[in-house]
């Protein structure tokens, strides 16, 4: 198969970091990105994993309503039926 360029923008420290863990693979950045590429033909879908760090207000909020479930506050159920559930839901 005959090879190509591809020039892109790329920030110098994501670069630099994703060819040091490229090369700790044992492979250059450049065997990576082909296989991304190769990936993105085959499935047409392009995937971003990142951790996700909430706001604090939002981690706030989420704290207190962890523990308000904990206590029993604000919570509803169990119900032995579905009908019961509903009835529950149309007072």
């Amino acid at each position: 198969m005959a090879k190509t360029t591809i020039n892109i923008k790329a920030d110098k420290e994501v670069k630099e970091k994703a060819q040091k863990v490229a090369a700790e693979l044992g492979m250059p950045l450049s065997v990576v990105i082909n296989a991304y590429l190769k990936q993105f033909i085959h499935t047409k879908e392009v995937h971003f994993y990142t951790e996700g760090k909430l706001r604090p207000a939002v981690k706030r909020r989420l704290d207190r309503l962890a523990q308000e479930a904990r206590a029993g506050k604000n919570t509803s159920g169990p119900f032995k039926s579905a009908e019961e559930a509903i009835r529950y839901l149309q007072q």
